[in-house]
């Protein structure tokens, strides 16, 4: 296969409801779409990387500048057979792993249309219904936050994930847990606390939480260790898995006991199976961690979460719980908390390029 063409698409959709973690908050997402032609196809990926540098160092700015001027020059116009082969290409580029992710989920969906396959099918999924989590934003007042379970919970969730922070944690996980005993419930503390912090990380063991989410430094697995030493909750590292490499280590160390992949920020769905099979390998569970994706990027996420390692519920909701309006048809919905991967070739649903392109703030071609 040879790329002789590609677009990149900068679109910005605002939120149904704005979204606060421990470190920022967001009413809107700027994602950056990449479109391939090759041997008379087309395929689509996306970038959904944060308008700031909070969550990581990665921004829709730098995402762009990558694609832009380091990956397409280096792949378009290369002969390649897989996705692999592809990446081996941009080998020497460090990190930037939702700007790889924007070019390689697009390479990815030009092999299953040439396949004729759905990518799920290419993946390997095993299984066609995902169940489907949510992740729930600090809320100013703990009632906003009933009311948000109350209205997920009656659509059929099945895993609820609260950011939680220094000031916003053990009295809010415990009042969730007052109003809601049998809830599937974790904490995501994106990074918020340190070992000073022990007892109250430890406070949250009496809650019953399916995990702890990336309490301590997005690069570290030192710590973690010595944390997932004094408690019984499980950690589950998201921020400080990047590699297979990462993943071997932090189970080797006892740094967590579940790790969120998220394709983005691995490099695409490659790097993404890889680590899910190492974690099989190891007996380690994995779910699939979700970045506010638009059509494109959730597409993907459900088409991986069908291998059978990722047995946890992910963060692979339906877009209406985010968007008013996304950007593929049909819209990914959740229906009874599961969301039925689709038979249609390749990512499954057709990208509105109509909407992409009238709406779209930034607009770039290259080609052989």
């Amino acid at each position: 296969m040879r790329i002789e063409r590609a677009e990149l698409f900068i679109v910005r959709l605002p939120m149904i409801r704005s979204f606060a973690t421990s470190s920022s908050r967001k009413a809107e997402q700027a994602h950056v779409l990449v479109k391939l032609y090759a041997d008379g196809l087309v395929g689509w990926g996306e970038s959904p990387s944060p308008i700031d540098p909070y969550y990581c160092e990665e921004t829709t700015e730098t995402c762009w500048h990558v694609l832009k001027d380091f990956l397409l020059p280096l792949t378009i116009g290369k002969e390649w057979q897989d996705s692999a082969e592809l990446a081996r290409s941009y080998a020497r580029l460090k990190r930037h792993g939702f700007a790889k992710a924007g070019l390689e989920i697009a390479a990815w969906d030009l092999l299953a249309h040439a396949a004729n396959q759905p990518l799920h099918a290419l993946l390997g999924a095993t299984r066609r219904a995902i169940s489907s989590g949510v992740s729930l934003g600090i809320e100013e007042r703990v009632e906003d936050l009933f009311a948000l379970i109350e209205q997920y919970r009656s659509e059929g969730y099945r895993r609820f994930k609260l950011k939680i922070g220094p000031g916003n944690d053990v009295a809010v996980i415990a009042a969730v847990r007052e109003r809601f005993p049998d809830l599937p419930l974790m904490a995501d503390a994106n990074s918020a606390y340190t070992l000073a912090d022990l007892p109250t990380l430890k406070a949250l063991d009496q809650f019953g939480l399916m995990m702890i989410e990336q309490p301590l430094a997005h690069d570290d697995i030192i710590d973690h260790a010595v944390l997932q030493a004094q408690l019984e909750t499980p950690i589950c590292l998201d921020e400080s898995i990047h590699s297979v490499d990462d993943a071997r280590k932090a189970i080797d160390l006892g740094s967590c006991r579940i790790i969120n992949i998220k394709v983005s920020r691995v490099g695409g769905l490659g790097p993404a199976k890889a680590i899910h099979d190492y974690c099989a390998a190891r007996d380690v569970p994995v779910w699939c961690g979700g970045m506010h994706e638009f059509g494109v990027g959730r597409a993907a996420n459900l088409a991986i979460s069908g291998l059978p390692g990722y047995s946890i519920p992910g963060d692979v909701s339906g877009s209406d719980k985010y968007y008013a309006e996304d950007i593929v048809d049909p819209p990914i919905r959740a229906v009874a908390g599961a969301i039925t991967l689709s038979d249609r070739v390749g990512l499954g649903y057709a990208v509105d390029e109509e909407r992409v392109r009238r709406i779209a703030e930034r607009y770039y071609v290259s080609q052989v």
